[in-house]
């Protein structure tokens, strides 16, 4: 099972990214799953907002548990994806990863896939973590423009305003220049793939070449018309009405 995690500053085109790849037959995908953040929390102070508070408690730390939202989050993801499971939801971090990671394993396999996407922004932060549970990993990094990114941000906030886009132009610009510098530090390391979203419009059959061949998907296989599997959703993501 390949396993692909898509990462980058929120409204750098992920969603985009995420479609792209999923139209290819081999792929599965899910909406947005939020699993590392609810997981270890503390997001702001990751961003390196100002006055952010520590995130974990210092026994959820000491003891390698995970949050209580991380644990919702899991039974709630495995309840929608009909993967049933007699226990409660562990409550080490290691062990909810680890029971995400067969959750998704199964959701492809019932799909007939051998590959599967999980397409959150903000797990850019949690890498560290995720390449623990998920060693061999491969991560695409979407990286877009600051100035569209911060269009785009503003705009969704002013049209639908959502918790996610809070903060002003100024909390967002910190936060693209953290985003773009952890995705630089892994520009050499061969399970990361950078890709900018105007690469992608400007030479989509070459761009798209080289992201495949990165994800070792059959190259005989033509893209669908659509995504296989949903890619986003609407309740999870009200800003996007307005593009639907």
């Amino acid at each position: 099972m390949k396993r692909i995690f898509v990462v980058g500053c929120p409204r750098s085109g992920t969603t985009v990214v995420q479609a792209l790849i999923a139209r290819h037959p081999e792929v599965c995908t899910l909406p947005e799953t939020d699993f590392f953040e609810a997981l270890y929390g503390g997001t702001p102070a990751r961003w390196g907002d100002p006055y952010a508070g520590k995130g974990r408690r210092w026994y959820h730390r000491r003891m390698n548990l995970a949050q209580s939202r991380g644990r919702r989050c899991l039974r709630t993801l495995e309840r929608q994806n009909q993967v049933t499971r007699r226990r409660p939801a562990p409550w080490r971090v290691h062990a909810c990863a680890s029971r995400f990671v067969s959750m998704l394993d199964t959701v492809a396999a019932r799909a007939q896939c051998s590959a599967w996407i999980e397409k959150t922004p903000q797990h850019l932060l949690y890498l560290d973590e995720i390449i623990a549970a998920v060693p061999d990993a491969r991560f695409v990094h979407v990286i877009r423009s600051g100035r569209d990114v911060l269009a785009s941000i503003i705009d969704a906030d002013l049209h639908q305003p959502w918790p996610d886009f809070a903060g002003g132009v100024v909390t967002w610009a910190r936060r693209w220049n953290r985003a773009l510098s952890i995705s630089l530090n892994y520009r050499e390391h061969p399970r990361h793939f950078l890709l900018c979203l105007e690469d992608l419009t400007r030479d989509f059959d070459g761009t798209w070449r080289a992201l495949r061949d990165f994800l070792e998907l059959d190259p005989a296989q033509p893209l669908l018309a659509q995504p296989g599997s949903r890619v986003s959703s609407v309740d999870h993501a009200p800003w996007r009405r307005r593009a639907n």
